[in-house]
């Protein structure tokens, strides 16, 4: 979701620069970069160690998903190309899942912004035991969908969504936003969403 179907990063640095500095810390992207496509435990755990701020692990998140709610339920600004895509696969009646490591209280009103009518189903960060890199959500998702993973073509803008994907064993497009992804064997790496059609993704699975 972030980085690839909607354009949040910088919105994240905004919330997470505003954190730190109530924690009397300094964010910088050098700092952002390191949590791209990770969990927001993850996030807290790493704001914790650069400050060693004594403030409880839950109001740190609380702050962070207050404010990206706010700033999402307001304007959800979509990647290039996102709803040209979403759009040929609904026509194409291909099923499409949203899985994301944001927790619901975000993906929800992603889901209202770009439209529900697109997804078949979605899978938040706190609704697995253990989200990205591990294969877990894209396992979850196949599952729901009744698919094989071999058979599903995933999104990722991030190295350890990727990780995911490839993971679960299922077919992966890079399409990397604020930190690279190098090709390799079996993956597809694209420098847009305006890159893919269905037609394409399709092609890839064979």
């Amino acid at each position: 979701m972030d980085g690839l179907l909607i354009d949040s990063e910088r919105v994240w640095f905004e919330v997470e620069s505003e954190v730190m500095a109530w924690l009397g810390g300094t964010w910088t992207p050098a700092h952002q970069e390191r949590l791209v496509g990770g969990s927001l435990a993850i996030a807290v755990d790493y704001m914790l160690e650069l400050t060693g701020s004594p403030e409880p692990r839950a109001e740190i998140g609380r702050r962070m998903l207050d404010g990206m709610v706010e700033r999402l339920s307001a304007a959800v600004p979509l990647m290039p190309g996102a709803k040209e895509l979403l759009t040929g696969l609904r026509e194409a009646g291909v099923a499409t899942a949203l899985v994301s490591s944001s927790h619901r209280r975000l993906i929800e009103p992603v889901l209202d912004a770009v439209g529900r009518e697109y997804f078949a189903l979605s899978v938040a960060g706190d609704e697995v035991s253990r989200t990205k890199p591990d294969p877990e959500p894209y396992l979850t998702a196949a599952a729901r969908l009744r698919a094989e993973p071999r058979r599903c073509v995933v999104l990722e803008d991030s190295p350890n969504g990727v990780a995911a994907a490839e993971a679960a064993g299922c077919v992966t497009v890079a399409v990397p936003s604020v930190l690279p992804i190098p090709p390799a064997p079996g993956r597809t790496v694209v420098g847009s969403l305006r890159e893919l059609t269905p037609e394409r993704l399709s092609s890839l699975v064979g």
